[in-house]
């Protein structure tokens, strides 16, 4: 058992409900045993100096397909461990891989390479379990999505799906297709979270949606309804509900581009720091130079073009994707929305750990939890990535 001590001590420490500026972390194995406002002895410890620089939760990223030239539907279990590792670089400690709407055979198939690549899984961010997207959406706001792969949810086929894998956390549907409520009771009765997603419901149809499961929007904004007329009439749609339905969450990619900078705004105001979590939504292209790539598996993915800091369809019709990493959320939401540090590390720390249902032992520097943690500077560039007490990435042995 590893039983190694650790000290992080002369840095601006991040809690639930302060900074505090001098205190100390102590880990022992992977777990905090003590934080502290001052700098504690700790016997026989490796002492990490923090150099004045912010020491934070790890960052978890409940919605990511890939990064580092590598997409989880890629089927292999070296896609699944390069992405790890490279979003760990940018401050990522745990994430929920993501898959894009296949034929069940890929699906499956991606579930049981996941598994592999989770023991395997020593450099990299941790896996929390897996999060389908799709298959079943809304062919309207489909976006970057296969079309020749939407469809209607199918009882026998995510039956069987769930049976074969007890991994799944998370699955996103419109939730206004046929069978889709019933969807969402099965696969909560599985402890799989139910979340509306490409979906171009109503907001009668949202508020029954959350009543039966659907409690978090997926991409927030982003293929998803608004107001709409029909037949003269305005209707509310899946933006109003999620403002309106105060227990719902969100998520929102805060690449400072899917999101301008009044709707983050609009957002952190309206649903706040606890209901708002931050994700990636990242391709295989995040962390990688910009040009073609591939939205989706390699071999039958959608070839994407990305520039000015996103991929596009290469019509340049609509997003295909994200290629932000962990560290461009956080300093967006600063930067551009002008929020305090603590509120947007705790919207990609605390909140999506709440939302998986992992806060007892993620998402807070609070004793007894896993010693997930980084440290960054003023710019939230990552210095140190620490999974269980784990130095999975070091910049200053880098250089």
């Amino acid at each position: 058992m590893n039983q190694q001590r650790l000290k992080i001590f002369n840095g601006k420490i991040i809690t639930p409900d302060k900074i505090f500026d001098g205190g100390s972390v102590l880990i022992t194995g992977g777990t905090i045993t003590a934080v502290s406002e001052t700098d504690i002895e700790f016997e026989g410890a490796i002492e990490i100096n923090a150099n004045g620089k912010y020491v934070s939760p790890g960052f978890i990223d409940i919605h990511v397909h890939g990064g580092g030239g590598h997409d989880f539907m890629d089927g292999t279990e070296t896609a699944f461990l390069k992405i790890a590792e490279t979003h760990a670089r940018y401050g990522t400690t745990s994430m929920l891989p993501t898959t894009l709407s296949a034929s069940k055979e890929e699906i499956l198939q991606t579930l049981a390479v996941y598994e592999d690549a989770n023991r395997n899984n020593i450099n990299g961010a941790q896996f929390l379990g897996m999060h389908l997207e799709g298959p079943y959406l809304s062919m309207n706001q489909r976006g970057a999505q296969d079309p020749k792969y939407i469809r209607d949810p199918d009882p026998g086929e995510y039956k069987e799906i769930l049976a074969n894998s007890s991994s799944i956390k998370r699955w996103s549907a419109a939730p206004e297709l046929k069978g889709a409520l019933e969807f969402a009771r099965y696969i909560k009765s599985k402890g799989v979270l139910p979340a509306l997603a490409h979906t171009d419901a109503i907001y009668e149809e949202a508020a029954e949606a959350f009543e039966n499961g659907y409690t978090l929007a997926t991409h927030f904004y982003s293929a998803m309804s608004g107001v709409t007329r029909r037949n003269a009439y305005r209707y509310a749609g899946v933006v109003e509900a999620a403002y309106l339905i105060d227990e719902m969450d969100v998520e929102i990619i805060a690449d400072g581009i899917h999101l301008p900078a009044p709707l983050l705004k609009l957002v952190y105001k309206i649903k706040g720091v606890d209901r708002t979590a931050l994700i990636t939504d990242a391709m295989r292209a995040a962390g990688m130079p910009e040009g073609e790539s591939i939205l989706g598996s390699l071999h039958n993915g959608l070839k994407v073009i990305v520039e000015d800091g996103i991929a596009k369809l290469p019509d340049r019709s609509s997003f295909a994707g994200s290629v932000a990493t962990a560290d461009r959320l956080v300093r967006s939401m600063i930067n551009m929305a002008g929020i305090p540090l603590i509120d947007a590390v705790k919207m990609i720390t605390a909140t999506p750990a709440r939302i998986l249902n992992v806060l007892d032992k993620k998402g807070t520097l609070v004793k007894d939890k896993d010693a997930d943690i980084v440290i960054f500077d003023d710019n939230i560039n990552i210095e140190m990535n620490m999974v269980k007490g784990r130095i999975i990435m070091n910049r200053a042995l880098e250089q």
